[in-house]
């Protein structure tokens, strides 16, 4: 079962205040962003938080989780966390913070000779 958006809207809501916060939808799940950076995936309506040492020392106690299978853990945040906007607005800037700059790739222009049927 794909995420809700009502849960998509409701996490970007509490999160508000820890910067630019957006979401993108992929494959009936999504990816949740703060400053360009991926800081969490909400897969089944469950939030995982980019695994980060800041993210850990923030939370304290930690539970892994995996988001789909073979993913490396991200860290697993019950639905009641999210409730207090201060708590999670805090948990995503410390994440965020953590990470480093998104590298910017440029796209391959596409020669007519690369396209079937050319």
């Amino acid at each position: 079962m794909g995420t809700r958006q009502s849960t998509i809207d409701y996490l970007l809501e509490q999160v508000a205040d820890a910067g630019i916060v957006t979401s993108r939808k992929m494959f009936g799940e999504y990816a949740v962003y703060c400053d360009g950076k991926v800081v969490a995936l909400v897969v089944g309506d469950q939030v995982y938080l980019k695994a980060t040492d800041a993210g850990r020392e923030y939370l304290g106690e930690v539970e892994d989780g995996f988001p789909f299978p073979g993913a490396k853990p991200w860290f697993a945040i019950p639905g009641d966390r999210w409730d207090d906007r201060r708590w999670s607005a805090g948990l995503i800037a410390a994440t965020a913070a953590a990470l480093t700059e998104p590298v910017l790739r440029k796209r391959r222009k596409r020669r007519d000779a690369d396209r079937p049927g050319s």
